[in-house]
């Protein structure tokens, strides 16, 4: 297992699900997706119920919005629906689902045996002598157990680090200003869910790689252009750092694109792409898991904990990834959703899902 292994904790995780691979005589998207019809145990009927609520105005209490909704089945895209105006080519934002992007790009990086999750993090900013944040390894910053203080807020601009980040102070250089926080706690002894972890990983890959273009290039020639990920528009801050924690955005289909290369375990078209176990090791329970959210965490993935093994990511308003390696399933819900009605939206994704137990 790359990074943190089961054997560190108490109490070892289950063993995972293995990964499907590709079905035998199904091609991988190409300029177009394979389509294939809804499975004799996948209720068309109440999939088509479930598409109707998803779409429909208003929702239950306040609006819910739905812009997109893409589901793919054993490698063949079964399901797709946009909103009035919104269309297969048109790029939808990703807020932090870009996170998840991220963990590859790491991955690729050490695949190649330029970084080292394992080893301390490579900051400047906290290699003077005596600095605690030294012992902080990149695993730690994957699995957001650094111990760094971050305040991970949405809404109220007097306590939010992120929009400080993001919006104000610290966008001229995101990942040097997230990596100024001081420790709150030992690592990898509290989960605190940090945009701000995204960004110092971030600074670590544009140092790895180059700032700025040559990191939009690394972006493309090892991730992006490999899956045919044409529509991504990764988004940097004015020192060349990728915001990895909220933008690039893609077409909704491209997203799929990224999960399929997920439930494939880094392979496409029978060439690996990301390292062996690299999967495996985002969607393994971190070492501490959220004490505060309904789900838990692996490395830059959110794991749902249901008996599937569920593996998600998870962006603001509600633009979300599910894959689900026992069902060969893949949904990506594109919205703009109020966060106080994100449950509803994953009340409906869950049933989607359960839609294919069967099939």
């Amino acid at each position: 297992m790359i990074g943190h292994r089961p054997e560190d904790t108490d109490t070892a995780p289950a063993p995972l699900r293995p990964l499907p691979a590709q079905p035998a005589g199904v091609p991988w998207p190409a300029d177009d997706w394979p389509a294939g019809a809804l499975p004799p145990g996948a209720p068309g009927a109440e999939l088509a119920r479930l598409l109707d609520a998803a779409f429909a105005e208003p929702q239950p209490a306040t609006t819910v919005q739905t812009n997109a909704l893409l589901i793919v089945h054993r490698g063949r895209l079964v399901a797709e629906r946009y909103a009035p105006g919104i269309g297969r080519d048109d790029v939808q934002p990703s807020w932090s689902m870009a996170k998840s992007m991220l963990h590859a790009a790491v991955g690729v990086l050490v695949r190649d045996g330029t970084l080292d999750v394992r080893a301390p993090a490579p900051v400047p900013e906290w290699q003077a002598a005596g600095d605690p944040r030294a012992a902080i390894t990149l695993d730690a910053l994957l699995h957001m157990t650094s111990g760094l203080r971050f305040r991970e807020d949405y809404v109220d601009e007097q306590v939010s680090d992120v929009i400080q980040m993001l919006f104000r102070q610290g966008a001229e250089d995101m990942a040097a200003f997230a990596a100024s926080f001081p420790l709150e706690h030992a690592p990898d002894t509290a989960f605190n869910y940090s945009s701000g972890t995204s960004n110092i990983v971030s600074g670590i890959v544009a140092r790895a790689v180059g700032a700025g273009d040559a990191y939009r290039a690394f972006l493309r020639r090892a991730l992006f252009d490999r899956i045919g990920m044409r529509s991504a528009d990764p988004r940097f801050d004015g020192a060349g750092n990728w915001i990895a924690s909220s933008f690039c955005f893609c077409t909704a289909r491209d997203f799929a694109r990224f999960g399929l290369l997920c439930l494939r375990d880094g392979v496409w078209a029978g060439e690996r792409i990301l390292p062996e176990g690299w999967v495996a090791y985002g969607r393994t329970p971190a070492p501490v898991q959220p004490a505060d959210e309904e789900y838990g965490y692996g490395a830059h993935w959110w794991l749902l904990g249901d008996d599937l093994q569920t593996f998600f990511a998870d962006g603001y308003l509600g633009q979300l990834l599910f894959v689900v390696p026992p069902l060969d399933l893949i949904v990506v819900r594109l919205g703009a959703t109020p966060v106080e009605r994100s449950p509803h939206v994953f009340a409906l994704a869950r049933r989607i899902i359960d839609l294919f137990r069967d099939a």
